[in-house]
């Protein structure tokens, strides 16, 4: 059923624009071409490629992989910036509520920095480049904390800073990242509900995201060996598919069986999820989990969005879109870079 644009806002218009934007992205092909070359080699390329204005603001201080991963960092801010400039009405407010998990991520790098003792200036070289005005305020929360509490004190006033004001002092990294995780999809959801003409297909797809979460959180809880207690305490509320008594069920699954056992009672299709999860114990690892619930809500995306022309799908899957472009980017470059294979990078990256 598609999703009927209602009420105020550029719907055409903000569709059309961010259409045009993501037939600009890197294809599978493109991407092959540039495995081909060396970091140095690869960052004349995407200049090229719509990166030449951030490359050559960080030129004079950076160079290779670092050069290439601040400059990727300072465009998929500036694009989320231009993509939220030209929504207007109803529609803007749809899109920010997808948009805001952004932000989340920017207080998540911080916490990590923090945590794992990275000093603001390796911050502003990464992921958080100082030349980028939005991430002054980050930068000098990490520069000012020494342990988690004093990130999260720096925070206060923030939804973010609500979001962790109430975990604990000894509180892990996962756990004040849980919060964060919990916090942002209540909001977002609330505001969708509240909005008076609720988005429901942006609710849904919301809800799948959670559901994905919650089962990589349970397997790799099961893999650590963590208490069913401990379990449910990783678990977001607000699934689709795992709700309820399915919800506690699946905490309660004390093996990887017992808890594909739960999912097949929910409306989930769990062959292909069950074919992963197989890879993934030969592999070691859940990153054929992991990246097969993505490919999941990357194929849910552009098939809402080809379906819903004058909705907020063709904004957000562009979003998307552009998200997993600087990912694959920055993969192939930090990959290039410390002299991994052509062949593990590729297994690594997603189209």
């Amino acid at each position: 059923m598609a999703e009927i644009a209602v009420g105020k806002g550029n719907w055409a218009n903000a569709s059309a624009r961010s259409k045009a934007r993501k037939a600009k992205l890197l294809d599978e092909k493109r991407f092959r071409q540039l495995m081909q070359s060396g970091p140095e080699t690869i960052a004349a390329s995407i200049g090229e490629l719509g990166y030449r204005k951030e490359l050559d603001m960080y030129s004079a201080r950076l160079s290779g992989a670092d050069l290439v991963e601040a400059a990727l960092s300072h465009n998929l801010n500036r694009e989320l910036k231009e993509v939220m400039g030209f929504c207007q009405g109803r529609l803007k407010r749809i899109v920010s509520v997808f948009a805001l998990r952004f932000s989340y991520a920017s207080a998540k790098a911080v916490l990590r920095a923090v945590n794992g003792g990275i000093s603001a200036d390796e911050l502003a070289r990464t992921v958080l480049p100082d030349e980028d005005d939005l991430n002054i305020v980050w930068l000098d929360i990490a520069r000012n904390s020494e342990s988690l509490p004093d990130a999260a004190a720096a925070m206060k006033g923030t939804p973010w800073g609500a979001a962790i004001a109430d975990v604990d002092a000894e509180a892990a990294l996962q756990d004040y990242e849980d919060a964060l995780d919990r916090h942002y999809y209540h909001e977002a959801i609330s505001a969708l509900r509240s909005s008076g003409q609720s988005h429901s297909l942006l609710l849904g797809y919301l809800r799948t995201e959670i559901d994905h979460r919650n089962i990589v959180n349970l397997l790799r809880a099961l893999r650590q060996d963590l208490s069913a207690t401990q379990r449910s305490n990783l678990l977001l509320e607000g699934g689709r598919a795992l709700r309820g008594n399915l919800l506690r069920s699946a905490a309660q699954a004390d093996t990887e069986d017992a808890l594909m056992e739960v999912l097949r009672r929910s409306n989930m299709d769990v062959v292909e999820l069950e074919e992963a999860l197989t890879r993934s114990k030969d592999h070691g690892g859940l990153d054929p989990v992991v990246s097969h619930l993505a490919s999941r809500r990357r194929a849910d995306l552009r098939r809402m969005s080809h379906l819903n022309p004058l909705s907020a799908f063709p904004i957000i899957h562009y979003l998307e879109s552009k998200v997993l472009e600087v990912q694959n980017l920055r993969l192939l470059v930090r990959g290039k870079a410390v002299g991994l294979s052509e062949e593990v990078i590729e297994a690594h990256m997603a189209f």
